[in-house]
């Protein structure tokens, strides 16, 4: 293996990189597009949610109750309901996801110190906004039951005390004090970008070869299938790294995203996870023929990496099979790696592991990706 011919591949790979205006314009302004699109849409956090309101109880308490749900930016009151009938009409029409239903002798079970139900009925068609409403509803629940009984307190000092203990938690976020879940989507983000972009150029690197006639060229010559590879892989691991400092930028800079940690831990990471994913990128164009072929493979790579990844889904929630497959995606220690150098600063004493899985994937990849190739167009 001499380093001459790599360096011959490598120089043809950035002049036809260099000739395509538009692969200049794919590698920039898409990324940036699509770290801001991701960075604003994808998130947690639930604001607005359709509620209708049926109080059947028409007390200062019930009252004050619905006015802590009218005056949260997590619930947009929609309609006040006078009967039943128009809470069922709502949901069913879906004019409202959530309804809240006070029962007569609320207040009253208040005044004596017992349990006062309040019932919610959920729009369950979109299960994963309303549980995270939910969350939010007892949150509110929760603040006005402390409330009450610490102002029935101030005002009864010589009465009888209301039955029950009041237990309070007292929230203590590391890391991310505010529960931003942008802090956590955004880095996510950069990984899959990178993922998707890398693995779809790779992946027509020796299929376009093929298509274009260039293979046999190369056939003839004295360049080794390894010599090959490596050519092709350093201008998309360079193109990897650009990408990783642009998106991270844009991240950084226009979100707010903290860094932390230390940019070599990050960059050491970041250079494994792009020789996975080059590797795969380099094993799809392998196998095979035309650039039909590769784009359609991309397709049912890169979503079964995503969704195993943890990005949106925990792994601890998937079934046994999948997690044990979820070992063997880069993207999963990936995004472990960028989300603890960007929010924790932690250093290779904790993240070796990942690290070490990283090389493990991308070396072995790589090694079958240069026994796959063949100076022939069988």
């Amino acid at each position: 293996m001499t380093f001459a011919r790599i360096l011959q591949v490598f120089k043809k790979e950035m002049i036809e990189l260099r000739r395509d205006k538009w692969a200049r314009f794919r590698l920039v302004i898409p990324p940036i597009i699509q770290i801001l699109v991701f960075g604003y849409a994808a998130t947690f956090e639930v604001f607005g949610v359709s509620t209708a309101v049926l109080d059947l109880d028409h007390t200062q308490e019930s009252r004050d109750l619905v006015s802590r749900f009218v005056y949260s930016d997590r619930f947009q009151i929609v309609k006040i309901a006078r009967n039943q009938q128009e809470i069922v009409d709502g949901i069913d029409d879906s004019d409202a996801a959530i309804a809240i239903v006070i029962h007569p002798g609320f207040a009253q079970l208040l005044r004596k110190g017992q349990t006062a139900p309040v019932q919610v009925i959920v729009d369950g068609t979109n299960s994963n906004t309303a549980l995270i409403a939910l969350g939010y509803m007892n949150e509110i629940a929760a603040t006005f039951s402390r409330d009450y009984m610490t102002d029935h307190l101030q005002r009864t000092r010589d009465g009888p005390p209301l039955r029950g203990a009041l237990v309070t938690l007292e929230q203590r976020p590391w890391y991310n004090s505010g529960l931003n879940s942008r802090w956590f989507f955004v880095p996510g983000v950069i990984g899959t970008l990178v993922l998707t972009m890398i693995v779809n150029l790779t992946s027509f690197a020796i299929v376009r070869e093929r298509e274009v006639g260039t293979l046999e060229q190369i056939m003839v010559t004295p360049i080794q299938p390894v010599e090959f590879i490596l050519g092709k892989t350093f201008p998309f691991f360079l193109i990897g790294l650009g990408e990783v400092v642009l998106i991270a930028g844009v991240g950084t800079l226009w979100f707010g995203i903290p860094f932390v940690g230390n940019p070599l831990v990050l960059l050491l990471g970041t250079s494994l996870f792009l020789l996975s994913t080059l590797a795969i990128g380099l094993l799809i164009s392998t196998l095979c023929m035309t650039q039909q072929q590769a784009f359609a493979t991309n397709f049912f790579v890169v979503n079964p990496l995503f969704t195993l990844s943890g990005f949106s889904f925990p792994i601890t929630s998937m079934p046994t099979v999948l997690q044990w497959l979820s070992y063997l995606n880069p993207l999963r220690y990936y995004l472990v790696i960028i989300r603890a150098t960007f929010l924790k600063g932690v250093g290779l004493s904790v993240l070796w592991p990942d690290m070490l899985a990283l090389a493990a994937i991308g070396s072995t990849l790589l090694a079958v990706s240069i026994l796959r190739f063949r100076k022939s167009l069988d």
